[in-house]
């Protein structure tokens, strides 16, 4: 594990980054790539995932990108740790290994984003934002294959469960819920409402609650699981913004 060498961390503001990658040039690339971005700063790397905590107990990084094939601790078990957190960082999976089973484990787990390591450097970096500020981040090929994948599960066992807990929902979370599930980030799901943004935080965060969950993928997820993928016509009217 590499800890920032510059006293005090990263400038104020910035997001702090670690990398997972049993791959030192991987390492070493992804942290050139990211240091061009004035707002992101890598404050370490870890090569396993069973220096995962440590190096998290210690550089307290916002968001982890993960690799997935590592020697000892996989990233999906190392993920399953940190989401177990009282206060989890951020954790992107970013890997050559995409197998639909292997990304929803990850989703599942808490990952706020799965991108495969030939995504554009400006993607990476735009999905780092994006999910320190709480909105997933899903490569559009990966997408696709998951949507796919679940369309395709038939009769999931995990469709029942779904459904009772999208029930505890009133119908205007629901709705809200609805369009989390077809990836839509705040300003859309407020522009498809005529609510403000944050209104529509104000839902995510009582879904979240009600659900207990602990982001938007998971919940996006279960809409997906319970077949619903987006707000019936007619549904409740919101009013204006």
């Amino acid at each position: 594990m590499d800890a920032d060498p510059v006293d005090g961390g990263p400038a104020g503001g910035a997001v702090r980054v670690l990398i997972v990658d049993d791959d030192p040039l991987v390492r070493a690339g992804l942290a050139m790539m990211l240091a061009s971005a004035g707002d992101l700063a890598v404050v370490g790397d870890a090569a396993d995932g069973a220096e995962v905590v440590a190096a998290v107990n210690a550089l307290r990084p916002d968001v982890v990108l993960m690799d997935i094939r590592m020697p000892r601790v996989d990233g999906l078990a190392a993920t399953e740790l940190l989401r177990a957190r009282r206060d989890p960082p951020e954790i992107i999976i970013l890997t050559t290994f995409d197998s639909d089973e292997h990304v929803l484990r990850a989703l599942r787990a808490g990952a706020g984003g799965f991108l495969l390591k030939h995504t554009p450097p400006p993607q990476i970096a735009q999905a780092i934002r994006r999910v320190a500020a709480g909105e997933p981040m899903l490569s559009p090929d990966v997408l696709r294959r998951l949507m796919a994948y679940v369309a395709g599960a038939g009769a999931d066992p995990r469709r029942a469960r779904a459904v009772e807990l999208l029930g505890r929902l009133g119908g205007s979370e629901r709705a809200v819920a609805a369009l989390v599930g077809r990836g839509l980030t705040n300003g859309e799901i407020g522009a498809e409402l005529s609510l403000s943004v944050a209104t529509v935080k104000a839902y995510v965060s009582r879904l979240l609650a009600k659900l207990e969950l602990n982001n938007r993928v998971q919940i996006a997820l279960l809409v997906h699981d319970a077949g619903e993928d987006g707000p019936a016509p007619g549904g409740p009217s919101f009013g204006h913004r």
